[in-house]
């Protein structure tokens, strides 16, 4: 069960102490305080584990610091929805709004390679006005002999960069929790010229206690990619480990499946499910058309296929894209033949920004239509 309290309510207040010290001495109950903290207002969400079926949820709704209660189900009980379209869904971070309404891209450099490169990119971003960025420091790889990134040593110049372009939040992997503490330190010691959203590879999905370190830190939001060999389900309940750990700001992103089924594509691309994790989550669901389809072939209309499932996944609802961009991919250390072209990245644009227009459009029809019958 779970009970959410008026937005805003002080936690020294005497409505918050009479209401948990009710919920506290509810017999063979154990509560957990969530905190979430939106644009605009905190929300404090209270939950209630163990036997709850008895529970009064007319007595619970009445206490004076509750704004209504929710039953929910074992699965996703924090970052599940519930059937309950009023719970706060996305978080903003660094100025920058994350939520299942808006869309944002997320394009650059797969791997950090050269000072030069990552400059381009990001002037190149700048100029038409983007303010979110890929920069890949650490690199996990198939073949221990591959470049596996430069590491804390690029994050310095990296970050500069970002301050003087203005880009607000960089996506970048870590594989270890160690990383957390270089990519603070080196912000602190920079005066945070940017912002990073820790992302989790699909090899460390399931990387359990990987992902309790990064949940167990607030400062971060999280980017999560669905694990390329299991289920959505179990993928989901990953993201639910960062959430019980205490941090709920997280982008779930789909990326392909690794199955020979997908050939000739790198993965099996897996943008029908955008809409089911928004149906089952609070969650802001990211795509990753790079390393679905992981070439820059096109299409015999004219239209690399990378752009071709870029524009399923927006037009299915997506509200971030992750897409690999190259000011010259032929030098790229990591996965340069499917990194877009600096030349492309205006039109990338444009053709991703008509697609979530033409998502709002389809909203706005199947709502009339749903309006119609009632």
């Amino acid at each position: 069960m779970l009970a959410i309290l008026h937005p805003d309510t002080p936690l020294g207040s005497e409505p918050y102490r009479h209401t948990m010290e009710f919920l506290n001495n509810l017999p063979g109950i154990a509560v957990k305080v969530h905190e979430v903290e939106g644009a605009t207002q905190t929300l404090t969400e209270i939950y209630l584990l163990g036997d709850t079926k008895s529970l009064d949820k007319d007595e619970i709704e009445a206490l004076p610091a509750v704004e209504r209660v929710i039953r929910i189900s074992d699965e996703y009980r924090i970052l599940g929805r519930h059937r309950d379209d009023n719970r706060q869904s996305g978080f903003t971070y660094n100025g920058v709004a994350f939520n299942q309404d808006n869309l944002n891209i997320f394009a650059g450099l797969c791997a950090v390679d050269t000072p030069e490169h990552v400059n381009m990119m990001m002037k190149a971003l700048q100029e038409h006005g983007e303010v979110c960025t890929r920069m890949g420091a650490y690199k996990p790889r198939t073949n221990p002999y591959s470049f596996q990134g430069h590491g804390k040593g690029c994050l310095p110049w990296v970050f500069e960069a970002a301050g003087k372009h203005g880009i607000k939040v960089i996506a970048m992997e870590i594989t270890h929790e160690s990383h957390i503490d270089e990519i603070d330190e080196c912000l602190e010691k920079l005066g945070r010229p940017t912002g990073v959203m820790l992302q989790v590879g699909t090899r460390n999905t399931q990387n359990f206690e990987l992902l309790k370190s990064i949940g167990r830190q607030k400062t971060y939001p999280v980017l999560l990619k669905r694990g390329f060999g299991i289920t959505l389900n179990e993928s989901l309940n990953a993201a639910e480990y960062l959430a019980s750990e205490g941090n709920a700001n997280v982008v779930f992103c789909l990326r392909g499946m690794k199955t020979e089924a997908g050939q000739p594509h790198r993965n099996m691309v897996d943008f029908a499910h955008v809409p089911t994790v928004k149906r089952l989550t609070r969650m802001p669901v990211c795509i990753d058309p790079s390393h679905s389809v992981g070439s820059r072939d096109r299409a015999p209309d004219g239209i690399p296929e990378v752009m071709h499932a870029t524009a399923q996944g927006i037009v299915a609802g997506a509200n971030m894209v992750l897409v690999d961009f190259h000011p010259k991919p032929e030098k790229a250390l990591v996965d340069g033949p499917q990194a877009l072209l600096m030349n492309e990245l205006s039109t990338f644009i444009e053709d991703v920004r008509g697609c979530h227009e033409l998502w709002q459009k389809r909203r706005v029809l199947y709502r009339k239509g749903d309006a119609s019958q009632q």
